[in-house]
């Protein structure tokens, strides 16, 4: 049987890291022809590997900082060359410098927003003109619960306004891209288990003040998260726009 995802070009950023490297994986085996990239070359090299080892289909540009528009704009042609469209776009890269507000340098803010936000928009605005000569597309915007609700032992003032932003210029976005037949949407993860979380919870009153936060009472996975992206990408999300999906075990629902 034909994937979910067959025939489609989908470009998914960040994906040397633990969630690029499974939506990689799991996009592939739906049919799409995966385009990668990650600025670690290294961690990107190996997902390529992984997907082509299984017998999927990815071409991955790395290393790559997607911070500025002229790389944005690299990853687009890049895409382009390899399809010949781009039907969707997943963004899952990012960078982020956590710090309370006190000690939070201007330069750390600005590192921050620039990677979690800046990339974002330069990424849209880069296959923004070839999804509208092809009659539309998805794209996949990745926002948190940061974004929403704040934690005490998390000092992300940077992160929060980051992801906030993502979810409501996700929005923005919608609007503008609805006449075009451009869908998006965003996907707002709680606590997913990486190799920087999982050092984090080694300290048991880190993790009880972030478990604690869960209805299910348990961190995500990347393959808890995954699947939802495939849904927004999949042609059976084609009247969902504008829409922020919660994946978090019920973090924000309480």
């Amino acid at each position: 049987m034909a994937g979910r995802l067959a025939g489609k070009t989908c470009i998914i950023t960040g994906t040397g890291g633990a969630m690029g490297s499974e939506a990689a994986l799991v996009f592939a085996r739906e049919g799409a022809l995966v385009i990668g990239c990650d600025v670690d070359a290294d961690a990107a090299q190996q997902t390529l590997e992984r997907v082509r080892a299984e017998g999927g289909r990815m071409e991955s540009l790395h290393p790559l900082d997607l911070s500025t528009q002229e790389n944005a704009a690299a990853l687009a042609a890049f895409a382009l060359s390899h399809g010949g469209r781009i039907d969707v776009l997943y963004n899952n890269g990012g960078g982020v410098r956590m710090a309370w507000l006190p000690d939070m340098s201007a330069e750390d803010w600005s590192f921050t927003i620039r990677n979690e936000l800046d990339i974002i928009f330069f990424a849209v605005r880069a296959v923004w003109p070839t999804m509208v000569e092809h009659g539309g597309g998805s794209i996949i915007n990745v926002g948190s619960v940061s974004g929403k609700i704040a934690y005490k032992v998390l000092p992300a003032v940077a992160h929060s306004a980051a992801k906030g932003g993502v979810i409501a210029m996700s929005k923005h976005m919608a609007m503008e891209g609805g006449p075009h037949g451009i869908r998006v949407n965003s996907i707002s993860p709680g606590l997913v288990l990486t190799p920087s979380t999982e050092r984090k919870m080694s300290d048991p009153a880190w993790a009880e003040a972030m478990i604690g936060k869960i209805m299910l009472a348990r961190a995500g996975t990347p393959a808890d998260v995954v699947p939802a992206a495939v849904y927004l990408a999949s042609d059976e999300a084609r009247w969902v726009t504008g829409a922020d999906f919660a994946i978090d075990g019920g973090t924000t629902a309480w």
